[in-house]
């Protein structure tokens, strides 16, 4: 079997000859900017969506790319047809991953040139379903942790970004609580933003209710919910959300790229509704499956 393709400035390569330099920033500095899409029956979806907000975050951290929106799509949807040759019958994940790009001179910030000329990678991997079984059975388990969420008078959350080393502290902190939480980020008033890769949602009094964008990225999952409500007759607002509101939600969610929207059945450590999966995260994904022509609970769980 031979080794699956990447992208790296300009060029396809072998995934193991895709690397980048010790100095370069997105390294060095965590200058860097990333995307991420997933295949159904081998059809990238919302593709346009994903390269539009990853230029726009490329164009907000003034990253300059020297490809157009058209042949980044072009590179992605080469990278799912040269590696399915590889490996057959597989769903994809797509990785975009842009820095400033690489600075010899000086390690940190005080001696970056004006000439640099920004780093792109894009590459795949094979969508491991199997990874949110359990996820899908029992629900997820979020944890509020001490660290906040970064502000967006720090950090504009329109931007989907590397910065994440909070995300790295918060998810070891609420995995002290259980190894399998996912870890949930409060802003500085204590209202609830996101996950490290989701966002989140509750049902409650009828309507699903987000945190306000200011907060949060607007997930293309996120946006993906939003259309699909209409036809359920069920009412979407964002608001201000604490730890109130979500223990006494009927329901609540994770939408994401990889699993499309995972069922929450606990806030640190009380029961939401019931404790299982909620019937309207299944009616969601249901829907969501018939848009994508693929079973996703299926997949996940395997019947």
């Amino acid at each position: 079997m031979g080794e699956m393709l990447a992208y790296l400035n300009g060029e396809f390569l072998p995934h193991s000859e895709c690397k980048l330099p010790i100095f370069d920033v997105g390294i060095v500095l965590g200058a860097a900017v990333t995307d991420f899409t997933r295949t159904f029956n081998g059809k990238l979806f919302r593709l346009e969506d994903h390269v539009d907000r990853l230029y726009k975050s490329c164009k907000y951290t003034q990253i300059k790319l020297n490809k157009t929106k058209q042949e980044t799509i072009e590179i992605s949807r080469k990278l799912v047809e040269e590696n399915s040759k590889v490996m057959p019958g597989q769903e994809w994940g797509v990785v975009y991953y842009m820095t400033g790009g690489v600075n010899e001179v000086y390690a940190g910030g005080a001696g970056l040139p004006d000439d640099m000329e920004s780093t792109y990678v894009q590459h795949t991997f094979p969508i491991p379903s199997h990874l949110w079984r359990d996820l899908f059975i029992n629900g997820a388990h979020c944890v509020t942790p001490a660290h906040r969420h970064t502000p967006p008078q720090c950090m504009s959350s329109k931007i989907k970004h590397r910065n994440r080393l909070h995300m790295w502290i918060g998810d070891k902190e609420a995995h002290l609580a259980d190894p399998k939480a996912v870890a949930l980020y409060l802003d500085i008033h204590g209202f609830a933003t996101e996950t490290g890769g989701s966002n989140f949602l509750i049902y409650k009094d009828g309507k699903i209710i987000s945190p306000k964008p200011p907060n949060i990225l607007w997930g293309i999952s996120l946006q993906t919910v939003t259309e699909i409500l209409p036809g359920m007759g069920i009412e979407f607002v964002t608001a201000d959300i604490n730890a109130y509101d979500i223990k006494n939600a009927d329901e609540a969610f994770l939408p994401t790229t990889p699993y499309c929207i995972g069922p929450v059945t606990k806030i640190n450590g009380v029961p939401i509704g019931d404790g299982k999966p909620g019937p309207l995260w299944r009616e969601i994904l249901d829907r969501w499956s018939k848009m994508v022509g693929k079973d996703v609970y299926s997949e996940i769980t395997g019947g």
